[in-house]
């Protein structure tokens, strides 16, 4: 955590700031395939409880938040999530993105998850070296796995395995 970064369970009061902060990501156009950001209903149903936290400033503000979902409903990959993470355009730089994967790294450690992955796109270099610094590593590339904006994107698939799982 950052000096002026707190880290909590991300919860209903933060929906707002955390939809807006989501489509922000999308209108960026390297943050993902989504075209619009979902809605807190939407958002709330799809992401695990347990397994997501916003990152707040001094006065409470929403800086960005992290959230994982379930990768699959076979009992093999139990341990296995897939997640997100997004920062506000005006708060980049300053180690929000850091606490986040912290707090969610060691939520899913104390789950016994085993794997944390997600999809980036290669253009997301900001993305690709903040989740490097938290232990992610770089399985493989994805080509032309979707389309987006009316073009082709790749994404890279990185992946944290627990040492402790």
């Amino acid at each position: 955590m950052t000096a002026s970064v707190l880290v909590v369970p991300l919860s209903a009061e933060h929906a707002d700031e955390v939809v807006a902060i989501y489509q922000a990501g999308i209108d960026e156009g390297n943050a993902t395939f989504e075209t619009t950001a979902p809605t807190w209903e939407e958002f709330d149903t799809g992401k695990l409880p347990e397994h997501r936290f916003a990152a707040l400033d001094e006065s409470g503000r929403v800086l960005g938040w992290v959230a994982a979902t379930q990768v699959s409903d076979r009992c093999a990959y139990a341990g296995v999530v897939e997640h997100s993470v997004y920062v506000h355009p005006g708060a980049r730089g300053r180690g929000v993105a850091s606490a986040l994967l912290k707090a969610l790294v060691d939520s899913t450690e104390a789950a016994g998850i085993w794997t944390v992955q997600a999809g980036i796109f290669p253009e997301n270099a900001a993305s690709l070296a903040v989740h490097e610094r938290a232990g992610f590593r770089v399985i493989g590339t994805r080509e032309r796995i979707g389309r987006h904006q009316g073009r082709w994107r790749d994404t890279v698939l990185v992946e944290r395995r627990s040492a402790e799982v």
